[in-house]
């Protein structure tokens, strides 16, 4: 299994709130949270790592270039406009399989992922894997809607009648979705829900996996609620 981290926004909320490390090396229990991702990964097939940063991050590109793994780490420097595009400069690397992509500060329990990709590497049905979960803690929530058996079925930027899951942040495809990345660049698409939303236009087979909560590290207080979680 390849894997990509997007660790390319500035982290300008938690650099407001007083935040100085910039967020891939914001530690959680001590350990940064690009090095936890990294970590586990390795512990989870990693074939190769490919990270994607900006051009100003230059403590984080130090940091991720004196690493030591047993994996190659591929590191993409580059300032993108959104998340889709920051995955668009990592698809090179994530040719040829199925792969695993998240952003860098998605925080979720260690076995609860192991159980996600191991599901992921055996499913020969599906194209693509949804890490979703119920607990909504989200400034702005893109809403999962599925059937009976949890086949996704669209992406909604607010609740409906029934609404259960949202994204998680955490993509596991195949080269079915590196297709339809392609799609939407040339299309001008913008914005990795446009891009979800459009796998599901496109007859792509997503499935969504339950967590039991994702927490994302945006502001300051989120670094204690996810080192309370994942301690």
């Amino acid at each position: 299994m390849k894997y990509a981290i997007i660790a390319a926004g500035l982290g300008s909320r938690l650099q407001s709130e007083g935040v100085s490390l910039p967020k891939p090396l914001v530690k959680l229990n001590g350990e940064a949270m690009i090095d936890r991702l990294i970590r586990i990964f390795v512990a989870n097939h990693a074939e190769s790592v490919s990270v994607i940063v900006n051009e100003e991050m230059k403590e984080v590109q130090e940091h991720l270039k004196a690493l030591s793994l047993p994996v190659p780490l591929h590191l993409v420097i580059k300032s993108t406009p959104s998340s889709m595009h920051s995955f668009f400069e990592l698809s090179p690397s994530l040719e040829g399989g199925k792969f695993c992509l998240t952003t860098v500060d998605t925080i979720f329990k260690e076995d609860e992922f192991a159980s996600y990709i191991k599901a992921f590497e055996q499913d020969d049905v599906h194209d693509g894997l949804m890490a979703v979960t119920d607990y909504i803690d989200d400034e702005k929530p893109l809403y999962v809607a599925t059937d009976p058996s949890l086949s996704v079925t669209g992406f909604m930027d607010s609740a409906y009648p029934g609404a259960r899951y949202i994204s998680g942040g955490i993509y596991c495809l195949n080269q079915a979705g590196i297709h339809t990345l392609h799609g939407c660049m040339n299309d001008g698409v913008s914005r990795m829900r446009n891009y979800q939303r459009r796998l599901v236009e496109e007859g792509v087979r997503l499935k969504a996996y339950p967590f039991s909560k994702i927490i994302d590290v945006d502001h300051a207080e989120d670094i204690q609620k996810a080192e309370n979680f994942i301690y």
